[in-house]
Order: structure tokens, then C-alpha cells, then sequence
């Protein structure tokens, strides 16, 4: 009995301490990655395809994985260097200059058509412009009106005004002011609606909507087709690797480049990419892109 009195004694302190002592810490949720794209097709598209790609990297990654649409162009190489996006898809021009305002940024995949892309030139069939097979034949835009996409697109600007101008035609030679609309949908439909005679679009988006029946071709022709360049790709942020630890980006390299066209779901994905598959890209395959947005004053 005196036992059991002395044992109930020692208890009771225990007791006290356990109660007075704090609840464990829950373990905290990881941080969203977030990922992002230039806004160079309709936002609806942008939307559909990067929230497929999110719920699919969740899963992959193990951490929550939001899209962030971007109002324009420089929009998302400014929110990339302030560390708010993570991930981002974005053109040659952009990707490069994300990737000079950001120091240890790295280009790390493109799609299987982004080493040999190409810009299309096109016109209104009112114009009376036909197809030619040789540059110089971009002489004879000469005094049209003409649109370009964004000012900040390298299929839709960078490359076709670099083709212009070794062909000898400068922005002055167009007839008034030479527009930006934006995306390579809006561009497509200018051109349609005669609102500009002439313009230069993505190719990958011209067939895609060619394929879907998006575009007049009683109304719309292509005229040229450029030599390939290197174009879209994904850009990793730096502090990724801080914020999910060393390996994290090569789980995000396995993930991307594992989606398979033979799988009904990840082909969904890669169709809306236009692509068959992912492969591995470096920085210096775009050292012809900052060479050529320095000439042309894209890149200071």
C-alpha cells in the first residue's frame, strides 16, 4: 500500500510536466511550386494546357504545383527574376533574357521540335502576295501593312525581323505603323480580317490551327517559311533547388521527359504542347539567340 501511495507520488509531477509541455510542431506544407508560360497563345489554351501539366507534376513531384498566367512577355521574365515564378516555358528571346537577369537559371528541356523550329510568313489572299521558296522574295512585302506578334516573341519578332532584314527590308518599308498584337492566335485572325495585308506567325501554332479548322484558308495563306532556330524551352529558377533540395530539379527533368504519346493521358498533355516528347537543352543552344537579339536591341 505504501508502495502504490509512493509510485502514485512520483507520478502525478510526470503528469504536470506532460501537460505543461508544448504540442508538437505539425510539419509544415511544401511551398507550391509555380509554374508559368508566355502568354503567346488564347489564355483559354495557356489555361487548359499548364493546368493539365500542374495536376500531373503534383502528382510526379510529390508537392503542389500551380499554374501563374502572366499578363505579357516581360511580365514573366520580371516575376521570374524576383523569384515568383519557378518554372517556366518560355521562347528563345525570353528564355534568354530570363536567364541573363537571373544568374544560375538553366534552360533544361524543349520539345522534340524546338532545335528546327521555324516562323511561317502569311498573308491575305486579297493582297494579291504569292508564295515564294527564296528569302529575297520577302522584298515584295515591301509596302504592305504588316503585324508582328508580341515585340518580345522570338518566332513572332526576334527571328522574322532578323530574316527581314537580311533579305534588306526594314520596318520602314511597310506601310504605316508596323503592329504587335500580342499572340500568334490574334495575329492569325488580323490577318484574316484584313486588318493587316501581311504578317509572321509561330509555325507549330499555324498548323495546330490549320489542323483544328481555326483558320479561313479561303482568306489566309502562307507565304514563306524561315530556316530553323532554336526556340521554346523550360527555364528552372535557381532557388528551386534551395527550396526542394539538390535532386529536385532532376525529378522535374524525369517527369517531363517520361511523358509518353503511347499513354492516353500524358499524350493529352504533350498534344497541347504540339510535340511528341521532352529532351534535354543547355543554355549555350541559344547563344545564336542572344546574339541576334543584341543586333536587333532586344538584349542589352
Amino acid at each position: 500500500m505504501i508502495r502504490a501511495k509512493l509510485v502514485s507520488l512520483l507520478l502525478i509531477p510526470l503528469a504536470i510536466i506532460a501537460a505543461c509541455a508544448p504540442a508538437a510542431t505539425p510539419t509544415a506544407a511544401p511551398r507550391p511550386l509555380i509554374i508559368s508560360a508566355i502568354p503567346d497563345q488564347d489564355p483559354e489554351k495557356l489555361q487548359r494546357l499548364y493546368g493539365r501539366l500542374a495536376d500531373y507534376l503534383s502528382t510526379e513531384l510529390g508537392v503542389p504545383v500551380e499554374y501563374k498566367p502572366v499578363t505579357d512577355y516581360t511580365a514573366s521574365v520580371t516575376a521570374f527574376k524576383v523569384g515568383d515564378l519557378d518554372l517556366v516555358w518560355y521562347g528563345g528571346l525570353t528564355g534568354v533574357q530570363a536567364r541573363l537577369q537571373t544568374p544560375g537559371a538553366e534552360a533544361i528541356l524543349q520539345r522534340d521540335i524546338d532545335a528546327n523550329f521555324h516562323s511561317v510568313f502569311i498573308a491575305n489572299t486579297a493582297s494579291g502576295l504569292q508564295p515564294f521558296a527564296d528569302p529575297n522574295g520577302l522584298i515584295a512585302l515591301k509596302g504592305y501593312t504588316f503585324t508582328f506578334g508580341s515585340e518580345s516573341s522570338t518566332s513572332g519578332r526576334l527571328m522574322p525581323q532578323y530574316f527581314l532584314e537580311q533579305a534588306g527590308v526594314t520596318l520602314a518599308d511597310f506601310e504605316g505603323e508596323t503592329g504587335f498584337s500580342g499572340s500568334h492566335d490574334k495575329t492569325i485572325k488580323l490577318v484574316e480580317a484584313g486588318t493587316y495585308e501581311t504578317r509572321v506567325v509561330n509555325e507549330q501554332v499555324w498548323k495546330t490551327r490549320i489542323e483544328s479548322g481555326e483558320v479561313d484558308l479561303a482568306k489566309v495563306q502562307a507565304l514563306w517559311t524561315t530556316p530553323a532556330y532554336f526556340d521554346y524551352h523550360w527555364v528552372v529558377h535557381p532557388s528551386v533547388a534551395d527550396n526542394y533540395g539538390p535532386e529536385f530539379v532532376e525529378k522535374i527533368e524525369s517527369a517531363l521527359l517520361k511523358l509518353d504519346p503511347a499513354t492516353p493521358a500524358d499524350k493529352e498533355i504533350l498534344d497541347l504542347f504540339g510535340a511528341n516528347k521532352f529532351v534535354p537543352t543547355e543554355n549555350a543552344n541559344y547563344a545564336s539567340i542572344e546574339e541576334i537579339g543584341r543586333k536587333l536591341g532586344k538584349i542589352q
